[in-house]
């Protein structure tokens, strides 16, 4: 089956947590990185959710596409899965992303569903912020996660103005 990508948006840009041969900027269509799931146990709690990024159907995404080798395909998804669908927010797809210089290549991505209970829907800049603000769970202050998230994208020379709206609104 070859060498096969997998499509980072948000931690898994820094941390994939994963072997790979090959890291490059891609584009993703159709989906935007958005603030667009609850979060009731890393950056929230029930009473108090926080949100963590997901993709969602609408725009476009620029992250970073992984090549992974193929002897390490099963582990990786099954990695992978245990990841980012400990609650089954997220589906895993495959879809088609636009590598830096040209290239198109197919990865596997996760997508927000929309239909799952903790899908926090299209929120504005405003709404998102007012929900980031002062939620915290078992990994820390949720502020923390959108201001970590804001700087590991442009230090990779990836602006998302959408999430730096907001985190320059959590300030205020």
């Amino acid at each position: 089956m070859g060498d096969f990508w997998v499509f980072g948006y948000g931690s898994l840009i820094w941390r994939p947590g994963f072997d790979f041969v090959e890291a490059r900027r891609a584009r993703l269509h159709g989906y935007r990185r958005a603030l667009c799931i609850y979060s009731y146990v890393h950056r929230g709690t029930p009473e108090r959710p926080g949100l963590v990024l997901g993709l969602d159907r609408g725009g476009s995404c620029v992250g970073m596409a992984f090549r992974v080798d193929t002897g390490a395909r099963d582990d990786v998804i099954a990695y992978l899965r245990e990841r980012e669908q400990i609650n089954n927010v997220y589906i895993e797809r495959t879809l088609p992303v636009w590598l830096e210089g040209g290239e198109r290549a197919e990865a596997v991505a996760y997508v927000a569903d929309r239909r799952h209970r903790q899908y926090a829907g299209a929120l504005d800049e405003a709404a998102a912020a007012a929900m980031v603000r002062g939620a915290s769970g078992q990994s820390g202050a949720n502020e923390d996660y959108v201001a970590n998230t804001v700087r590991h994208l442009q230090a990779l020379g990836i602006r998302d103005h959408w999430l730096e709206d907001v985190e320059r609104r959590i300030a205020h």
